[in-house]
């Protein structure tokens, strides 16, 4: 690689080739960089001096060995990538965002669009390909256009009107929101956002927009709702045509561990009883839900879940009742047809 020599290239882009080179070995002594950026030892001296006031914490060491190092700082300075690196670093991000590295999600989402801002279009076509053999065998999780996710992020970041296509019943309709914020849950991403049309608040699925788009016109941001609260509510509860309410004699923390974010909302009620909040098609499959906690609780609301949970305990009495005594399989011996799974 051709270097140019100290007086034809600007102190700035100097001391940006030295931070590369800090970045890629763990010392260096001054003659080393020196001949590597071409300029004297004394230039070096200077440029590290400049790097420090930047906020890089560069240790100067004595001796055999001694040299020039990039240690940990106290705060995270910005990071100098050649282009090889951008392209792993933005690839490596968008298999997180979309849901390939379990719990990071949002923050690889959050690093992705700064990474966005700064990344050369030359580079967007090889990050595009890459992307493309990057899949998950998590098959658990919904999978997400990582470019729908960057669209919607860039839309929140830069407070701009953005469109989709969103099914609504038997029919699919074109929704024009204010998006907020992008919420990721163990299995799906959510979009909190204003739907303009129903003038109030909703969350959508992105996994379910089509013809996703975003407009230059900007908008001023409106009092929201805790984004993360809203869509959780909404999945555990609001979606369903049943919901219920139940006073659990556990604490919150034991209660949470149970059960996953998107099948219930559990707020703490005390050192040693929580509220638990959820949603089903039917009220006996929500009541099965908390039964199986295998914890005390009261029902709070709605008050016919108590006619429905005293019908449960009858079926199961009147179940438990004539249960037959189970046969005797402690002499079957496997023949050659039977198959054993390990």
């Amino acid at each position: 690689m051709y270097v140019a020599s100290g007086d034809e290239r600007g102190t700035t882009e100097r001391v940006l080739m030295l931070l590369g080179l800090l970045q890629q070995r763990q010392v260096w002594t001054g003659p080393e960089l020196a001949d590597r950026l071409g300029v004297t030892p004394r230039t070096v001296r200077r440029d590290v001096e400049r790097l420090r006031a930047l906020g890089y914490p560069v240790h100067a060491s004595q001796g055999v060995g001694g040299g020039y190092q990039l240690g940990p700082g106290q705060d995270l300075p910005p990071l100098l990538l050649d282009d090889h690196e951008a392209i792993a670093t933005a690839v490596s991000l968008l298999a997180g965002a979309g849901g390939a590295v379990a719990g990071v999600g949002d923050a690889a989402l959050r690093a992705l669009t700064k990474l966005d801002r700064v990344l050369p279009t030359r580079l967007r076509h090889e990050v595009r390909a890459l992307t493309g053999s990057v899949v998950s065998f998590d098959g658990g999780r919904t999978p997400v256009d990582p470019e729908v996710l960057m669209m919607l992020a860039r839309a929140c970041r830069d407070e701009v009107e953005a469109g989709f296509d969103y099914p609504s019943g038997s029919e699919v309709r074109r929704r024009r929101v204010e998006p907020y914020r992008l919420v990721t849950s163990d299995r799906r991403w959510y979009l909190l956002a204003y739907d303009l049309d129903r003038a109030g608040w909703r969350s959508f699925r992105v996994d379910r927009m089509t013809d996703v788009s975003a407009r230059a016109w900007r908008f001023r941001p409106r009092a929201a709702p805790d984004a993360a609260t809203y869509v959780q509510e909404g999945v555990a509860s609001r979606v369903y045509p049943h919901q219920a309410r139940f006073l659990v004699h556990a604490s919150a923390d034991t209660v949470r561990a149970q059960l996953p974010a998107s099948a219930a909302v559990v707020r703490q009620r005390g050192s040693e009883r929580c509220e638990v909040l959820s949603g089903a098609e039917r009220l006996d499959a929500v009541l099965m839900h908390v039964l199986l906690l295998g914890h005390d609780f009261e029902i709070l609301d709605p008050p016919e879940l108590g006619t429905r949970c005293r019908a449960l305990a009858q079926r199961l009495l009147s179940a438990g009742a004539t249960i037959s005594p189970a046969p005797d399989i402690q002499d079957h011996q496997p023949t050659s047809g039977d198959s054993w799974i390990c």
